[in-house]
């Protein structure tokens, strides 16, 4: 199959090559336009952009940021209607192939707040966005970018996980090679399967970041300190664990951060976690303080979980800036 470039063209010379390169998942999100109801009794539904890593690259882009996205999606309607959303929300799709066989996928969600989105996805036989292979991959240009995002969903098939690790064998741990442990059982096996393939890979990335539950299949630990200090002695540099109703810890080797949750009246909790990973991406690339960056990342995260839907609904830099100053 031909890479993206010799499918897309080449960045012209006047282009900004990306500061943020992302690979995973991009779908379309399907939102009920009634909350708190069952999905047969929903009459309505919203169409967004979706997909953890396509979410995050949409959030770092809404902060000034100028990211790309390494994705499939199919030769579909669907698969159009995203191409033309990454160009209208700031996001580099020239890395964006379109798979000849397999469908776009789509997710369905429920909406029962403030703590309960149960999410159904329509992934099979295979999502296109576990089709990545190496021969997509620019490898010049994840060696340059500011920052790497991968995520473990990638991982959790071929010809994927292959990309993911030509992707960190390019980049040879460079600095802000960021990995969100982003567990989701119905994409695995077993548990086990999932350990083994973070456990891979951690020696080759510089930040992780997940809640407990993926801590726990990353290192074998719910405790957030404990697991952070585990994070640590496999030579990350900045270990994130959140801690829902208890805030976010951050630790490096020579600091600890803990800050408090911001109190919003939640809609739909699906979309806070990658309004954190967008805002992270943007306060690591301007090199501020551990504290305001999780502070940030943790108001960003607050402000999707207040809306509806996901990728439309990132903030800008300003609004995170008006969430923070309201908390002072």
């Amino acid at each position: 199959m031909p890479s993206y470039r010799e499918v897309f063209g080449l960045m012209t010379e006047t282009q900004d090559a990306p500061e943020i390169i992302a690979l995973g998942r991009l779908g379309v999100d399907l939102y009920p336009l009634q909350s708190g109801v069952g999905l047969e009794d929903v009459a309505s539904f919203g169409k967004y952009l979706g997909g953890s890593a396509a979410n995050v690259t949409v959030a770092a882009a809404r902060h000034g940021r100028r990211p790309a996205l390494v994705s499939r999606v199919g030769d579909d309607p669907f698969g159009r209607y995203l191409h033309r959303e990454l160009d209208r929300l700031g996001v580099d799709r020239a890395g964006v192939a379109v798979d000849p066989l397999l469908k776009t996928p789509l997710t369905f969600c429920e909406i029962f707040p403030p703590d309960d989105f149960p999410l159904y996805f329509y992934r099979d036989p295979k999502a296109p966005d576990l089709n990545i292979d190496a021969d997509q991959l620019d490898l010049e240009a994840v060696r340059a970018a500011d920052l790497l995002w991968l995520t473990v969903t990638g991982l959790s098939q071929e010809p994927s996980r292959s990309a993911h690790l030509a992707a960190l064998a390019a980049r040879g741990r460079a600095k802000h090679t960021v990995l969100d442990l982003d567990y989701r059982s119905m994409f695995w096996s077993d548990p086990a399967s999932a350990s083994a393939q973070v456990d891979a890979v951690l020696d080759h990335v510089t930040v992780a970041v997940g809640n407990r539950e993926e801590c726990e299949i990353a290192v074998g630990e719910t405790d957030p300190h404990r697991a952070a200090d585990a994070l640590l002695d496999r030579g990350i540099e900045l270990a994130i664990v959140k801690q829902g109703p208890r805030g976010v810890l951050a630790k490096t080797r020579e600091e600890e951060v803990e800050v408090p949750p911001v109190i919003i009246d939640v809609v739909n909790g699906l979309g806070a976690g990658d309004a954190f990973g967008g805002a992270l991406c943007h306060g690591l690339l301007s090199g501020w303080e551990l504290e305001r960056i999780i502070r940030f990342a943790n108001a960003a995260g607050a402000i999707v979980a207040s809306r509806l839907e996901c990728s439309t609904a990132m903030p800008t830099t300003a609004e995170v800036d008006a969430v923070m100053a309201g908390e002072n």
